[in-house]
Formats: C-alpha cells, sequence, structure tokens
C-alpha cells in the first residue's frame, strides 16, 4: 500500500513534465518537433492557422474517428462526443505563441513552413509538408495515460456511446479509437460486417496505432539514421536524401540509447545524497542573497540619505548668504530713500534750507550756512549722478551645477552596470567605442570601422545600429535598425540607399552587460548606383609613358624625355603627347557613379566622360599638344565653346593640376554650379582626397563632386547620343587610382547579415 502511494507521490511530482506548453493541459497526441520538443497535435494546428498556414496543420484523414461521427448508425444510447473547449484559442492568444506572422510565397515556389517553438521560443522549419512531417511520441502518450490512471478518482473508464449517465466501459477498440460498454460494442460490431473483426481491447483514455510510421512512407520505422537523427522506414532508407548517411537498425539504437539513459539515470539516483546537499546550498544561498540584497539596499539608501544630508546642509548656508546680502541692499537702498526723500520741497534738509534762508544775522547765517551747504552740494551731486546704492540682480548668487549633476547621474556601483556583472563579480562593461572616421565611408556599400578606447574592459561581440535620417519622422520612439552579435571591429552594411544620410552607432557588450553607445557619425550615400569598371588602355595609350596596375585600378603617367625636350625647348616650342585611358564599361542608360583619387602632385589630370566613339577617334592618333600656352581646356570639359553652337559637347572633363582644380571659365555659364556658395567660374578650389563622377544619361548631365563630402563642384552638358564611358587623360606626369568597392577591402572581417571571417 505504501509502495502504491510513492508511486502515485512521483507520478504527481512530474505532473510539470506531462503539460503542453501552449495549453497548459495534459498532452493530447503529442508531436515531436525538430528541436525535441513536445506539442499537441489540435494546438499546433492552432499555432499554424495563427500564422497563416492553411492548409498545412496535418493530413485531415489521419484524424481520429469513432462510430459517433456516422449519424446513420447512431443508438438510442448515443451521446454525442466532446468538442474541443471554445476557450483554448482565448488561451493560446494570451500566452503569447500563435502570433507570428506567417510567410506566403508564390505558387511556383515552394513553401517552408515554420513553427514558433514554445518551448524553446525558436523558430523550427518543418518542411513543407508541416506537420504531416512529424513522429506522435507514442511513449509521451503512454505517460500521460499512466499518469491520469494513477491520479483519477475512481479508476473508471465510462462508454464513450451511451446516453447521459454514461455506463462503465468494459471494451476498447483501436481501429474505432473508442470505447465501449457491452451493448454498445455489440451495436457497433454487427456480425457478418467488418467492423466484427475488430479486435476488441481493454478500454483506455487514449488510442495509439500498434507500431509507429513513417510520416512520409506510412510504413513501420525499422532503422535510424544517426547522420539526420531521424527514425526511417525501408523506403526512405534507400532515398538519395540518406546515401552516405549512418544508418543503423532501429534495435541497435534502441539498445545503445537506452543504455546510456540508464547508466545516466543510475548516476543520478546513486548520488541523491549529493544532490540533496546542493538543493540544501542553494537554499542557503538563496536565504544568504535575500539577506545581502536587503543590506545592500538599506547601505544604498544609508549613502543617498547622506547625500542628501549634505545637500540640506549646503541648502541652508547658501539661503542663509542670499540672505544676508539681501538684507544689507534693501538697508542701503532704504537709507537712499530716506535722504531722496529729504530733498523734497518742505521737509528735511530742504525744509531746514529754506528755514536757514529766513535769518537776517549776517555772522549768524554765516555761522550756520557754511555746514548746510556742503550738505545741499552734496545732494546737489547725488541728484545728479543718481543711481540706485545696490543692484537687484542676484546672479552673482546663481549656482553651476553641471559638474555635479553629471557626477550624480554618473553615480553606479563599483563593479559593473549590470544586474549580471553586479551579482556574479563580472568585470564592467566596454566603454564606448570610438569610431575610425579616417576609415568609414560609403560607397557601394558602407564599411563602418571602431576600436575601444585605452584601458577599456574587452568586448565579447558589438551591436551596430543605424537609421536613415532624410526620411519623414514618425510618430513615437525613433526606430533604428539593428545588427546584433557582430564579430571583430568593423562592419559592412550592404545595400544601402543611395542619395540617403545614415547615422550609425556602435556599442560593445561582454559579461558584465552592454556598455554605452558610441557617438554618431553621419555617412552621406552617393547619389547614384556605383559602377564598377577596370581600365583599358589600348586606345590612345602609350606603353612608354602609362603604366597601369594589375589589378587595373589605377594608372601612373611616367612622361620621360619628352617633357625634358619640353623645358629645354621652352621658349622656342615644345611638342607634349595627351595619353588617355579609358573604362572598359560603356554607359547607355541610367544614372551611374564612380570615384578615384589623383595624385595631388599631377602635372595635368583630366578626369570625366565622353562618347565612346568620339574618344576612340580622338585618341587612336592624338595629336601632339602644341606650345606650352596651349590652353587644356578645349571647351569639351566646360562648356567654353560659342554660345552660338547648340550641339552638346561629346566629352566632359574636369581639368587637375599640382593639387588644384581648374574651372573653366565657361562653367558659370554653361555649366553652372550646384551650390549657391560654391567657387566662382574661372578659378582654382583645392584638389580634395577623391573625386565622385556622377553621369545623368537621360538629362545628358555630369557632375563633379566631392567624394569626401559628397560637395558639388560643377556640372557640365554631355551628347549622350550613344555608349559613354569613363576616360583618364594625362599631359605629364600624373597618378590616378579608382576608389575600390567596399566589399572587396582586404581588411574586412565581418559582414552585417551573415558572417565572414579575414581570409
Amino acid at each position: 500500500m505504501a509502495a502504491k502511494r510513492g508511486t502515485k507521490t512521483s507520478m504527481k511530482n512530474m505532473e510539470k513534465e506531462l503539460l503542453c506548453p501552449v495549453c497548459q493541459e495534459m498532452y493530447k497526441q503529442p508531436l515531436v518537433l525538430p528541436c525535441t520538443h513536445n506539442v499537441c497535435q489540435a494546438c499546433a494546428r492552432e499555432v499554424l492557422g495563427q500564422q497563416g498556414y492553411i492548409g498545412h496543420g496535418g493530413d485531415p484523414s489521419s484524424e481520429p474517428t469513432s462510430p459517433a461521427s456516422t449519424p446513420s448508425t447512431r443508438s438510442p444510447r448515443l451521446s454525442r462526443r466532446t468538442l474541443p473547449k471554445p476557450d483554448r484559442l482565448d488561451r493560446l492568444l494570451k500566452s503569447g505563441f500563435g502570433t507570428y506572422p506567417g510567410r506566403k510565397r508564390g505558387a511556383l515556389h515552394p513553401q517552408t513552413i515554420v513553427f514558433p517553438c514554445p518551448a524553446c521560443q525558436g523558430d523550427v522549419e518543418l518542411g513543407e509538408r508541416g506537420l504531416s512531417g512529424l513522429f506522435r511520441n507514442l511513449t509521451l502518450e503512454r505517460v500521460v495515460e499512466r499518469y491520469r490512471q494513477s491520479v483519477s478518482v475512481g479508476g473508471a473508464i465510462l462508454c464513450q456511446l451511451c446516453k447521459p449517465p454514461p455506463l462503465e466501459a468494459t471494451k476498447g477498440c483501436t481501429e474505432c479509437r473508442a470505447t465501449f460498454c457491452n451493448e454498445c460494442f455489440k451495436l457497433f460490431h454487427p456480425w457478418g460486417t467488418q467492423k466484427a473483426q475488430h479486435e476488441p481491447t481493454l478500454p483506455t483514455l487514449s488510442f495509439r496505432p500498434k507500431g509507429l510510421m513513417c510520416p512520409d512512407h506510412k510504413e513501420e520505422v525499422t532503422h535510424y539514421c544517426k547522420t539526420c537523427q531521424r527514425l526511417v522506414c525501408q523506403l526512405c532508407r534507400v532515398r538519395r536524401t540518406h546515401s552516405g548517411h549512418k544508418i543503423t537498425p532501429v534495435l541497435s539504437a534502441y539498445q545503445a540509447l537506452k543504455d546510456k539513459l540508464t547508466k545516466s539515470l543510475a548516476y543520478i539516483l546513486g548520488n541523491q545524497d549529493t544532490v540533496q546537499t546542493q538543493i540544501c546550498e542553494l537554499e542557503e544561498t538563496i536565504r544568504h542573497t535575500e539577506v545581502s540584497g536587503q543590506q545592500a539596499k538599506e547601505e544604498v539608501s544609508q549613502l543617498v540619505r547622506g547625500l542628501g544630508a549634505v545637500l540640506e546642509e549646503k541648502r541652508a548656508s547658501l539661503l542663509q548668504a542670499i540672505e544676508e546680502c539681501q538684507q544689507e541692499r534693501l538697508s542701503r537702498l532704504s537709507a537712499q530713500v530716506h535722504e531722496h526723500q529729504s530733498l523734497l520741497d518742505g521737509s528735511g534738509l530742504v525744509g531746514y534750507a529754506q528755514e536757514v534762508l529766513k535769518e537776517t544775522d549776517q555772522p549768524c547765517f554765516v555761522q550756520a550756512a557754511k555746514q548746510l551747504h556742503n550738505r545741499i552740494a552734496r545732494a546737489t551731486e547725488a541728484l545728479q549722478t543718481f543711481r540706485p546704492a545696490a543692484s537687484s540682480s542676484f546672479r552673482h548668487c546663481q549656482l553651476d551645477v553641471g559638474r555635479e549633476m553629471k557626477l550624480l547621474t554618473e553615480l553606479s556601483f563599483l563593479r559593473g552596470c549590470g544586474h549580471r556583472g553586479l551579482c556574479s563579480g563580472a568585470p564592467q562593461v566596454p566603454e564606448a567605442p570610438v569610431i575610425d572616421t579616417q576609415r568609414t565611408f560609403a560607397y557601394d556599400q558602407i564599411f563602418l570601422c571602431w576600436r575601444l578606447p585605452p584601458h577599456s574592459p574587452p568586448a565579447w561581440h558589438y551591436t551596430v545600429e543605424f537609421r536613415r535620417t532624410d526620411v519623414p519622422a514618425q510618430p513615437g520612439p525613433t526606430r533604428w535598425q539593428r545588427r546584433e552579435e557582430v564579430r571583430g571591429t568593423s562592419a559592412l552594411l550592404e545595400n544601402p540607399d543611395t542619395g540617403s544620410v545614415y547615422v550609425l552607432r556602435v556599442r560593445g557588450c561582454n559579461k558584465a552587460g552592454y556598455g554605452e553607445y558610441s557617438e554618431d557619425v553621419h555617412l552621406h550615400t552617393p547619389p547614384a548606383p556605383v559602377l564598377h569598371f577596370f581600365l583599358d588602355g589600348r586606345w590612345g595609350a602609350s606603353r612608354e609613358r602609362l603604366a597601369i596596375s594589375k589589378d587595373q585600378r589605377a594608372v601612373r603617367s611616367v612622361p620621360g624625355l619628352p617633357l625634358l625636350l619640353a623645358a629645354d625647348r621652352l621658349l622656342t616650342g615644345c611638342h607634349l603627347s595627351v595619353d588617355v585611358v579609358l573604362g572598359d564599361v560603356a554607359v547607355t542608360q541610367g544614372r551611374s557613379y564612380w570615384a578615384c583619387a589623383v595624385d595631388p602632385a599631377s602635372y595635368l589630370v583630366k578626369v570625366g566622360v565622353g562618347l565612346e566613339s568620339k574618344l576612340q577617334e580622338s585618341f587612336q592618333g592624338a595629336p601632339d599638344v602644341i606650345s606650352p600656352r596651349y590652353d587644356p581646356d578645349s571647351g569639351h570639359d566646360s562648356g567654353a565653346e560659342d554660345a552660338a553652337v547648340e550641339a552638346l559637347p561629346p566629352f566632359a572633363f574636369l581639368t587637375i593640376g599640382m593639387g588644384k582644380i581648374l574651372l573653366g571659365s565657361g562653367a558659370g555659364s554653361n555649366a553652372g554650379l550646384t551650390g549657391r556658395d560654391g567657387p566662382a567660374a574661372g578659378c582654382t578650389v583645392p584638389l580634395p582626397p577623391r573625386l565622385g563622377i556622377c553621369l545623368d544619361y537621360e538629362r545628358g548631365r555630369v557632375s563633379f563632386l566631392d567624394a569626401v563630402s559628397f560637395r558639388g563642384l560643377l556640372e557640365c552638358p554631355l551628347d549622350c547620343s550613344g555608349p559613354v564611358c569613363p576616360a583618364f587623360c594625362f599631359i605629364g606626369g600624373g597618378a590616378v587610382q579608382l576608389q575600390e568597392p567596399v566589399g572587396t577591402k582586404p581588411e574586412r572581417k565581418v559582414t552585417i547579415g551573415g558572417f565572414a571571417k579575414l581570409d
């Protein structure tokens, strides 16, 4: 009897292991998810229905059926089966499960069902078949049934087909999935029918198939795939999906797993004293934690009260000083008021002087008037130079509490600033990172680079946040887009919007928690999609004077002897050759942008674009430039030709020389500047670190920009009647380097949205 009570007690203690995490009731036909957690089949269907997956909740034909579902076979003792509880959906919604938005795809794309596991809070992929591809946990069903029988009052199982009050069930039918009394069993299994062949079983609360069936082929499983960690049948075994996998008979897997589980359970049962000792230690730790937490609260309260007492004392002394200053000023002002009142007609000093003037005895008058005259003179001077004896302002009594307020705001514990760091004695959180503005820039992608300050605690990973600042503000708090767990000290933001302004910030994280954010950095993205191309020196380029790098992204002009001869014949005339390098990509539509860096020591370099046919025609046999006084601006680059010529120029170049940019005289009339406060036409401006070229093919316009600040330098018209390609011209020594795409930088260590280690 005592053993039976002990069994009931142990069964009662494991009740929480038998509750579905969705409905919080005993499992009914539990399904095993790929994450090894269990969920009722009905609950799983409701969750998928809330996600928007219609028709993926399993095979409806697999639902249990009973004779009660066929109206033609109902008997007088027939009773309606219990319907699902109507509050199941309410409990599901209140618990927070099943509210994930579903993913809908086109009919041509296979749909992968994603199930939000309520136990591990993760999204589990169920494949295309959904719940139909999951195994039932028959072992868990048996455990639940044994638990129900152990805790049920009376332990009687009633017939499911009788009218109320139902009789006690005496038989069960696995095929019909129902329990019967003797009368109902005979009624629903008449002689001479197929149902008469059903084999009766003992009454039970749960009907299960005789064996575990493969959800794909509806055959009994016979093997276990160790690679996929999944039970398979004979047909699954020969499929291509398990080719090369390690497959073992289910008996071997059963014996191996049973031995492991038995050993682990035996170890736990053999160390019950250790478990109990650790429980006592944890309970003692809980008590000490409660006491220590209360003591810490009292200490903090006492310290804050001490700060309050100091502030109150300081407040009293400051108010006393202000009161004394106020009384002293009021006294002086009151005396001044009294003096002025004595100057009124017939009162005070004036009245006394009027009476003295009535004296006729001259010696007596002189005796009394001498002192009176001095007082009247002082009163007259005070009247002429009147000003209050004291100021009414107390601005000198204002307090500067900025430093103190900052100290109070930063008031924190000695260790860490997160709860985990405080309670576990972990190191301090990382300090705010410092963004390296010299290495952070935007091109085809945004490259963000940062570092931790010296003596900062290390960071395990970083969180990068970014948002656009040029979009209309939405009501509510500012929404940042976030990328978590970024490794390394650099990251890429892929596919940014063109012509936008992004603000970025980053913070570190370690065991103590998250640190402070870095200062915000603002980045402008290029005004158009970036054009990727390489240099092609086949047209007009002399191999003796031009050297193109192996990656075809840099070119250097080495003039050599011709430039020396030109300097020698400077007074008599010289001949300098023009070398040109074209891009290997031509633009025929849309807007394109690219950037390059020009060596400040270059003698004369022209950067721009032109019609591919005209460029090849002009530079295949490029004539020499005669005379050192030759103006390199032919008019094609700056629009300085005669205004009467309406044809658009086939070239648009920006002239750079000796670290300066020359804005042609025609730039102001024909081309115009992008900003009102830009440099005037016919002048020079300093050469920026990088130049940007933006080509609008449809409009026939070319814009030259400062590629760092995206400040407009010059805008020129261009004939876009054919393919247009980038071009670079050299007269004398010079060098040009194309800006590399951000994605090809060798220093990249991580990509936002997917990790990529440094090769």
